[in-house]
């Protein structure tokens, strides 16, 4: 009998549970509330090691029998296989290199940073439509992150909010039913599909027809590739900072020292959205890799074939590697956090993420420095998927 870490504690609050891993068990083997096997790495310097060991793979491609292989008796691990991309994400190097140096030739620091200026205008935009009482999370953050990355790819603005909603779907994978898992990627992809046809028709000036344009031009990239790169890029690029601007906003509100000092020094913000990521990130676990031969982390040996977990947000509050990581911080020093990820699979979309927050929690400070909770903390949801560390929704008020 495995033990279930992943149950309405974990849910509520994980970091007691991951505090308890990190002191007794490190390397952790448990199932998924669908029941699948895996193991959980949960310090520092572990999930570091695991990140760049190549015997740890993201491919499943020729191994789809993997997952139904760990899945327990009773189990349902349908809602995992429902969507397996062809992307950076779910493939190792070579091809991982290939694929990511196509998308970072177009995905650029200087096509970010001239971004900005809408992202500030789409910003206020949205805050300006808000009452004295809204929710943060479905009113602005949600909506934000998609329309700057509707935008940057060149999504036409009537489908950013059923962008939204195939974004949730297939971020929350095997924590919904696997059919519908399976018809928001179907939908959503084949939508990509035609929109990526449209733009080799007739470019515009957006990323989707630069990296169209990049793909006929090298020959190193196929359709399903080009397709499923830019399915990783749109959800991706929404849930992350959708959840990074909640969070920190969270954190904020529940350390009011905090964010009086952040108000007082805006030249804090920068520090101030690394330690959101360290305290409190978007991304609980990664997504999954397998032993392609037995590997030895924390002193446990993991054996072939075996489903691992990787915890960012565990890693982020080990105190072996920051002083007093369960304080709230916004003048700490930036530390090596992987709230993005480490190793080849760092994230490509951080410093859009970090514009995306500088401007957000920038402009929600200046114009609501009264913002406070509308409801009890202790009715505050947490989504239940494994993936992403967020609420379902954040109750505000400005006064």
């Amino acid at each position: 009998m495995i033990e279930t870490l992943f149950d309405h504690n974990y849910v509520r609050d994980p970091h007691p549970v991951f505090a308890r891993l990190r002191a007794e068990r490190p390397v952790y083997r448990t199932a998924t509330p669908q029941g699948v096997r895996v193991w959980v790495v949960s310090r520092y310097e572990d999930v570091k090691a695991a990140c760049v060991d190549p015997r740890l793979s993201k491919d499943f491609t020729n191994n789809p029998h993997l997952i139904k292989a760990n899945e327990l008796e009773g189990g349902d691990s349908s809602g995992y296989e429902a969507v397996v991309p062809h992307n950076m994400l779910f493939v190792d190097p070579p091809d991982h290199a290939r694929l990511r140096r196509l998308v970072g030739k177009v995905f650029t620091a200087g096509r970010v940073q001239a971004l900005r200026p809408r992202i500030e205008h789409l910003s206020s935009s949205l805050l300006g439509k808000v009452g004295a009482e809204f929710d943060l999370l479905h009113d602005y953050a949600a909506p934000l992150p998609a329309m700057v990355i509707g935008e940057l790819l060149g999504i036409p603005e009537h489908d950013w909010p059923q962008l939204i909603t195939w974004s949730n779907t297939t971020i929350e994978g095997a924590a919904l039913d696997p059919q519908e898992v399976v018809r928001a990627a179907t939908d959503f992809t084949a939508y990509l599909a035609e929109l990526c046809d449209a733009r080799r028709a007739e470019p515009a000036d957006d990323l989707l027809s630069a990296m169209v344009q990049a793909q006929d031009e090298e020959g190193a990239l196929s359709r399903r590739e080009l397709v499923d790169t830019a399915f990783l890029l749109t959800v991706a690029g929404h849930e992350t900072t959708v959840h990074l601007i909640c969070n920190g906003m969270l954190a904020l509100l529940r350390h009011p020292e905090q964010f009086a000092k952040l108000r007082e020094e805006p030249g804090l913000l920068p520090a101030a959205i690394e330690e959101v990521l360290r305290f409190d990130g978007p991304i609980s676990t990664s997504t999954l890799r397998f032993t392609k031969e037995p590997v030895t982390l924390g002193g446990v040996e993991i054996p072939e074939g075996q489903l691992v977990l990787v915890s960012f947000l565990s890693a982020n509050r080990d105190a072996a590697q920051f002083a007093d990581p369960g304080r709230f911080d916004v003048t700490r020093a930036p530390g090596q956090h992987v709230a993005f990820g480490h190793g080849v699979h760092y994230c490509l979309g951080a410093p859009l993420a970090r514009v995306e927050g500088a401007v957000a929690f920038g402009h929600l400070l200046q114009r609501f420095p009264g913002l406070r909770l509308a409801v009890p903390e202790e009715r505050l949801a947490w989504r239940p998927g494994l993936l992403m560390h967020g609420l379902t929704g954040l109750p505000v008020r400005t006064s």
